[in-house]
């Protein structure tokens, strides 16, 4: 083989071109991480039963959702976690290497399975159910110097203008959004003013139910009608209430008060005349946050939070410049004094360490021509290594891009040590065919002859390399995935 490259040399040098314009293609393209995909893979089930307690959630939740998953192919164990103020969350961890794309729908079809045990309030709220990963790659926090906004309307302007189109943005896997929570109609009872008109909680509560609902009302005019029916109208009636004062006037009770209700409070007129019973009567209602248990702030400044996560297997420096991209965008939107600003960019760090390992992979090279001109005093002996380190190195990263690498510090300090064996290589041929020269044969035969006797060697010696590091990536755990996800 070595023969026939050296007697067709444009041929050889076709192909390294091709080698390297390949490699820097798939260089560019490759995702960039600070180290291999070694974290095992997970899955997030989470729902809310509003009002419950994390005791109440564990149990009419909780439990059935977990018989449900258990065992779900490739799993390997899951934790949950209760909310006092009703959350639900099931982290489900999987085998490293497992395709979340497969397990996903495993686990989609077990939840499904154990959706008629919960509770209605929880079935109405749904049950989501996404891949998460474990690294956060960028935190942000929507702010104003001088407090002009409160939490509830940062976190919902976050919710409603920001979450969903940086959703969207490819790579990224999930958006959260801490801080006061979405907007919710708050219904403070008085439970005196229940006790004086003889109600409960549950009679409020269904009276919200039954009433704010959106309903087909029909049609006017519509078949079968007589011959002579001209007009055929839509009714459009009141759905779901959207305003304060549209839950304040909700019916809970339409008759009469008794009498010694009427002596705690005398809330109403008594007699024979019945009397109608609103919300606002035994209840004050506000448009506030879903849930009072969180908070955030930012030195001191009421703030709103944003974490995005990447899906895994994504170039985390390029959805971080999406991100960036796309934020500042948006802000151009934004209300008068609100800002925004990244609190944590792990791709900084990534960018930077990633940049350190691609400067000593450079200075490798050039130490090691450095040191062949050093010691071999042969300008054209040092011009063999030069040109074949390149070719090599840069198209490594094509065939990393076959096997599904990705660029990150590992597989670059994997790149850096086969500089040493490349060069190796070079210079045991280069004075080998320098020996046949100074014995009188052509530089044609003298390549010819040296790589005749040193094809063998070389191989050798590479597949001695590889058999120290390849029985590693076999290894179970993290240890062998680490070792697989490097091309050493």
């Amino acid at each position: 083989m070595s023969k026939f490259f050296i007697e067709r040399p444009v041929l050889a040098n076709v192909i390294a071109i091709i080698t390297i314009l390949l490699g820097f293609v798939c260089l560019f393209n490759l995702p960039v991480a600070q180290y291999p995909n070694i974290v095992p893979p997970t899955i997030r089930v989470s729902t809310s039963y509003p009002g419950a307690s994390a005791d109440i959630v564990a149990t009419t939740v909780g439990i059935p959702l977990e018989q449900g998953v258990n065992g779900v192919e490739g799993s390997i164990y899951a934790q949950s976690t209760s909310g006092s103020d009703g959350s639900y969350a099931l982290t489900i961890t999987f085998a490293v290497g497992t395709d979340l794309n497969s397990a996903i729908a495993l686990v989609q079809n077990a939840v499904n399975g154990a959706l008629s045990q919960l509770p209605e309030a929880v079935q109405s709220q749904g049950v989501t159910i996404q891949k998460v990963s474990t690294n956060i790659l960028l935190i942000g926090s929507l702010y104003s110097d001088e407090n002009r906004y409160d939490e509830t309307f940062l976190s919902n302007y976050a919710i409603i203008n920001l979450q969903n189109p940086l959703a969207r943005l490819p790579g990224v896997g999930q958006v959260q959004v801490l801080g006061a929570g979405p907007y919710s109609m708050r219904i403070w009872l008085d439970p005196i003013k229940l006790k004086s008109y003889g109600l409960t909680v549950l009679d409020v509560q269904q009276a919200i139910q039954n009433q704010n609902i959106q309903v087909a009302a029909g049609q006017v005019g519509g078949p079968p009608v007589a011959s002579n029916q001209i007009f055929q109208f839509t009714v459009k009636a009141m759905g779901r209430l959207s305003d304060v004062s549209q839950f304040e006037s909700i019916i809970v009770k339409s008759r009469a008060p008794s009498t010694e209700a009427s002596q705690v409070l005398n809330p109403v007129e008594t007699g024979e005349t019945a009397t109608i019973v609103r919300i606002r009567d035994v209840a004050k209602v506000e448009l506030s946050q879903e849930s009072f248990s969180s908070f955030s702030g930012l030195s001191g400044k009421k703030a709103a939070q944003m974490n995005v996560y990447t899906l895994p297997g994504a170039n985390a420096l390029k959805v971080s410049q999406e991100v960036r991209a796309l934020m500042a965008q948006m802000s151009r939107k934004f209300p008068p004094r609100l800002k925004y600003d990244a609190l944590l960019d792990s791709s900084t760090f990534i960018k930077d360490s990633i940049d350190g390992v691609y400067e000593a992979l450079i200075e490798a090279g050039v130490l090691v021509l450095i040191v062949i001109i050093l010691f071999l005093q042969n300008f054209r002996a040092m011009l063999v290594p030069a040109t074949t380190v390149p070719v090599t190195i840069i198209g490594a990263f094509a065939a990393m891009a076959l096997l599904g690498f990705t660029v990150n510090l590992m597989t670059l300090f994997a790149l850096i040590l086969s500089i040493g064996i490349v060069v190796d290589d070079a210079i045991v041929i280069v004075e080998n065919a320098s020996h046949y020269i100074e014995q009188g044969l052509t530089p044609k035969d003298a390549a010819i002859k040296a790589m005749s006797e040193l094809t063998g060697p070389v191989l050798g010696i590479t597949l001695v390399l590889t058999s120290v590091f390849l029985p590693a990536s076999f290894l179970p755990g993290i240890t062998g995935q680490m070792s697989a996800s490097s091309p050493w």
